[in-house]
């Protein structure tokens, strides 16, 4: 049941750079299905440090961070978790009584979609070299991917994030052709990149799996020629709901059901535009 707003609200949010609907929807869904006296609203800093410093002295329980903010963060929290730590990225910041406490859920999502669809543990090109690209390329290499490629044009990070994670940099992907390719980038995200792909079709044609963390559209160009080629699919709409729900539980220490989750997820899909 909806909840009326009080001074006993407590406010969650999410900062993005493009901010997108997906987890205002997603949240406060579950906040009114399990009558919950909360409220998430998104937003788009100007100045990220008095933002943070805002949701210290503000009380807000809860914090999404996404692209650009996801390494930014990182000094200004007050501990990170160790699956923050590790891959040194964070999407998720939790207020306790003005201690802040980072996370990344997008790891753990990551993580559980490798484990669903039983990704067989081949050489891989991943596209990126941001936060995001950190929790993906963590998430692979912990669950036992020993061959991969990091492909970025910015070479100190693409560098940075091979060594760290054990893999190997190329500026372009060339000549390869990896069996699984996986988008960390916002090629084919609505806006300016909308209709590009993230990788060319001779590549997506001899894969056998593609992933696309982006999530607005869900059904990116990349998505779409790997689909119509009949490739196993795994897509950012998956991501975001998982990582959500993630979220969702550290803010309520709360748990929904199954069915919960889904319908939050299915309701957030209708107008999703969620950023990486």
């Amino acid at each position: 049941m909806p909840i009326t707003a009080s001074k006993e609200t407590l406010l969650c949010m999410s900062l993005a750079g493009r901010p997108g609907n997906f987890g205002v929807r997603f949240h406060n869904h579950l906040y009114a299905q399990l009558g919950l006296n909360f409220y998430y609203k998104a937003f788009s800093p100007t100045d990220l440090p008095a933002a943070i410093a805002g949701m210290r002295s503000l009380g807000i329980r809860g914090c999404g961070v996404s692209m650009p903010f996801k390494e930014a963060c990182i000094a200004l929290v007050d501990e990170m978790a160790a699956c923050a730590a590790a891959i040194e990225s964070i999407n998720t910041i939790v207020n306790t009584e003005g201690h802040l406490k980072a996370y990344n859920t997008d790891y753990i999502a990551v993580a559980q979609l490798v484990d669903t669809h039983a990704i067989e543990r081949t050489r891989f090109a991943l596209r990126g070299s941001g936060g995001m690209a950190k929790a993906v390329a963590f998430a692979l290499r912990d669950a036992g991917f020993t061959d991969g490629l990091i492909v970025a044009r910015n070479e100190a990070a693409g560098r940075a994030l091979a060594r760290s994670a054990g893999f190997q940099w190329q500026a372009q992907l060339g000549a390869e052709r990896p069996r699984l390719l996986v988008n960390v980038t916002p090629l084919g995200m609505i806006g300016a990149q909308a209709d590009e792909l993230a990788f060319d079709k001779a590549a997506i044609e001899a894969a056998d799996t593609v992933f696309d963390v982006v999530a607005s559209p869900a059904r990116t160009p990349f998505i779409a020629h790997a689909d119509a080629c009949g490739k196993r699919l795994m897509t950012g709409d998956q991501v975001a709901a998982i990582q959500a729900l993630e979220q969702f539980i550290l803010y309520t220490g709360v748990t929904p059901t199954d069915e919960q989750y889904q319908a939050a997820a299915t309701f957030a899909r209708g107008e999703a535009r969620p950023d990486l």
